[in-house]
C-alpha cells in the first residue's frame, strides 16, 4: 500500500445529516448536539478520536450546523464569567473542549450520501490514512475502537472496518462483510453488502461506523456510480477498495450504543449516567420508581 510508517493523524466525521428521527428537537439544533446526559454527541465522538491519538478533525456539516464549530471553540464571555463566579472547574471543562483538537470545517453542499461526504474530505486529508467516526455511533470501551482501528492499520499496512456481529434478523439494518477469517476476530474481506436480506448476508459482522481507510479510498469513491437515491455510497467506495488492495475487518472490544435511534439514544443516557459516580444511585433511584419496584 505504501504507506510505511505513515501513522494515522486526522479524522472525519460526517454530520451533514438532518436528524429526521429527532424531530422536532432537530429543527433548529444539530442533531450531533443533543447531550448524552450533559455531554453533546458529537464531543463523545471527537474525545474518542483525540485518545485515540488524532489532532486534525475534519468535520463534514451542513447548512444549520454552525452550532458544532461553537461547540469546539473557546467561549470568552461564558469562560470569563464563571472565573469571576470562581466556578474554575466549569471553566476549564468549556476552556478543554476549545484546546482539545483543530477542527477544520467543511460543508457538504448537497446531501448526495455518506461516501459523497467523504470526498468531501479529500482537500483537508490530502495523501494520508485517516479514520473515520460517524456520529450516531457511541462506543464505550476502555481502548478507544478507533485506536483498536489505528492499531490493526499501522500493524498490517492495510484498511481497516471496525464490526460487531448482530443477531440475523437485524443484518438488513447494516453494511455486512463477508470473507476469511485470519485469526477469531480479524477477517480479509471479499465482499460487502449494503442492508442484506438474512438469507442473503454474507455473514453477520456489522460495520457500526468505524473506519481507518488509505487515502486511495477516494479515487475508489470517485468511480462509484451513485446508487439508490442518487447517493454516492461508502460500502460501493469499501468494495472497489477491497478488489483492488487489502481490506480489513476487526471485531473491535467495546459496548456499541445506536444514539441515532430513540431507543437506542436512552440506553445510551441511561448506560453513560450509571458511569458517572455523582448520578448513579440517582438514576438507579429514578429507574426503580418509574418501574415500580
Amino acid at each position: 500500500m505504501g504507506h510505511t510508517n505513515l501513522h494515522v493523524r486526522k479524522a472525519v466525521i460526517p454530520a451533514a445529516g438532518l436528524g429526521t428521527r429527532f424531530l422536532p428537537a432537530t429543527k433548529a439544533i444539530p442533531k450531533e448536539m443533543i447531550p448524552i446526559v450533559d455531554v453533546p454527541m458529537i464531543q463523545h465522538i471527537v474525545e474518542e478520536a483525540v485518545r485515540s491519538g488524532i489532532r486534525d478533525i475534519v468535520l463534514i456539516t451542513a447548512r444549520n450546523k454552525s452550532a458544532i464549530e461553537d461547540h469546539f471553540d473557546f467561549n470568552y464571555e461564558l469562560e470569563d464569567t464563571l472565573d469571576r463566579k470562581n466556578k474554575k472547574d466549569l471553566a476549564e471543562i468549556s476552556k478543554s473542549i476549545g484546546r482539545c483538537c483543530n477542527l477544520i470545517s467543511i460543508r457538504q453542499k448537497n446531501p448526495l450520501g455518506l461516501g459523497h461526504a467523504v470526498l468531501c474530505a479529500e482537500p483537508a486529508i490530502g495523501n494520508e490514512p485517516f479514520a473515520i467516526l460517524l456520529g450516531d455511533d457511541l462506543i464505550d470501551s476502555k481502548i478507544p475502537c478507533t485506536k483498536q482501528l489505528i492499531d490493526i492499520f499501522e500493524k498490517e499496512q492495510a484498511s481497516v472496518v471496525g464490526v460487531m456481529e448482530v443477531p440475523a434478523k437485524e443484518v438488513s439494518k447494516y453494511g455486512i462483510v463477508g470473507g476469511k477469517m485470519l485469526n477469531p476476530k480479524l477477517m480479509h474481506v471479499e465482499n460487502l453488502v449494503e442492508k442484506p436480506a438474512p438469507e442473503n448476508s454474507p455473514s453477520r459482522l456489522a460495520i457500526p461506523g468505524r473506519y481507518v481507510l488509505s487515502p486511495h479510498i477516494f479515487e475508489y469513491l470517485k468511480h462509484t456510480h451513485p446508487g439508490k437515491g442518487g447517493e454516492i455510497q461508502l460500502t460501493d467506495g469499501l468494495q472497489l477498495l477491497a478488489k483492488k488492495e487489502k481490506l480489513l475487518a476487526y471485531q473491535f472490544d467495546g459496548i456499541r450504543y445506536d444514539a441515532g435511534d430513540r431507543l437506542g439514544f436512552i440506553d445510551a443516557t441511561i448506560a453513560y449516567a450509571l458511569r458517572r459516580p455523582e448520578l448513579a444511585s440517582g438514576v438507579k433511584e429514578l429507574l426503580k420508581k418509574h418501574l415500580g419496584s
